[in-house]
């Protein structure tokens, strides 16, 4: 398992790195709700977002999938496979939310 190194994790860390999800999560919404086609290119940024911010958290230099992170939460990796794997559709949106939060919520059980 690749550990997560607590000061990378600190309050006003991870509420920047949420605070960003919060306007891509938005604009992503709003892709959706419109249909205008640009959800998909959202999306990516808001991966791109999340497994940069799991990379530099876990100190390691790329994302593999095939490692288990003590940051993701329960099947993290499978979940973003998933998203990954399907970017422009809403339920790839829903489910990238659900990491978001579940990876805040992570991030304050091992600051603890």
């Amino acid at each position: 398992m690749i550990t997560v190194k607590k000061q990378l994790i600190s309050q006003i860390a991870v509420d920047d790195w949420y605070a960003k999800w919060d306007k891509l999560s938005s604009q992503i919404y709003e892709a959706h709700a419109t249909r205008n086609g640009q959800a998909g290119q959202f999306m990516l940024e808001g991966i791109a977002h999340f497994i940069d911010f799991l990379c530099k958290a876990s100190e390691v230099e790329r994302y593999d999938a095939q490692q288990s992170y003590e940051l993701l939460p329960l099947n993290g990796g499978e979940r973003l496979a998933f998203v990954q794997g399907n970017p422009a559709q809403y339920v790839s949106y829903r489910q990238l939310d659900e990491l978001y939060k579940e990876t805040k919520k992570r991030c304050a059980r091992l600051r603890i």
